[in-house]
């Protein structure tokens, strides 16, 4: 299996790119954000490789991070999603903020991929939540507010989150405001604090 490429980018294609290695052009399916990363024709660059080998054809997809590898192979263990749909996904979110999209259970976030409905980004957030902390840099605070359920946190922390989705902001967004909140003022702050600094994170 190939594992890793390095040599010069000879052409691209709509969702591929061909890297000549010592004479051999491989072509190598990309995300968009891989390919808007590469360097111009005739410049030099290094993938991380995965190989599907199928019974009528060898496909090779390429990342600019192990990362994101890592990711691909992960999100095809969901049923319904193929190196295409992983593709998609890949290519509208980077690791870490999928990573906090499925830890967050933001199903609209991820539904943005073209070929995702709302019934598969479901499954996605669900089977991948515990996954999701290990694959990228998922704040902890972040991933223990988000979601429905916030038990284990600070009642403060609830009350400010309920009152940031009263205010009209998604639950995702007020989640992530309270846990920045969290980390400048303490676990120790009340609701109001937390509600003011919050706003004040959002307003970024």
């Amino acid at each position: 299996m190939i594992g890793k490429l390095k040599g010069l980018i000879d052409a691209y294609g709509e969702d591929f790119v061909i890297l000549d290695v010592n004479g051999v052009g491989y072509v190598v399916h990309c995300s968009t954000r891989t390919l808007q990363k590469l360097p111009r024709v005739g410049e030099a660059s290094a993938l991380a490789i995965e190989t599907q080998v199928r019974e009528d054809s060898i496909r090779l997809f390429g990342f600019a991070t192990e990362s994101e590898r890592d990711w691909f192979r992960l999100l095809q263990t969901v049923q319904g999603v193929g190196a295409k749909v992983a593709l998609a996904i890949l290519s509208i979110l980077p690791a870490n903020d999928l990573a906090s999209a499925i830890a967050m259970q933001d199903k609209a976030t991820v539904s943005r991929a073209p070929g995702v409905g709302p019934k598969l980004a479901a499954r996605i957030v669900a089977e991948l939540k515990d996954k999701a902390p290990a694959f990228g840099a998922v704040d902890p605070a972040l991933a223990r507010l988000s979601g429905e359920e916030t038990e284990g946190a600070p009642s403060a922390a609830r009350d400010a989150i309920s009152a940031l989705v009263n205010l009209g902001y998604g639950r995702p967004q007020a989640a992530a405001a309270v846990a920045e909140s969290l980390k400048q003022l303490g676990e120790s702050a009340e609701a109001g604090a937390l509600i003011r600094q919050g706003l004040r994170e959002l307003a970024r």
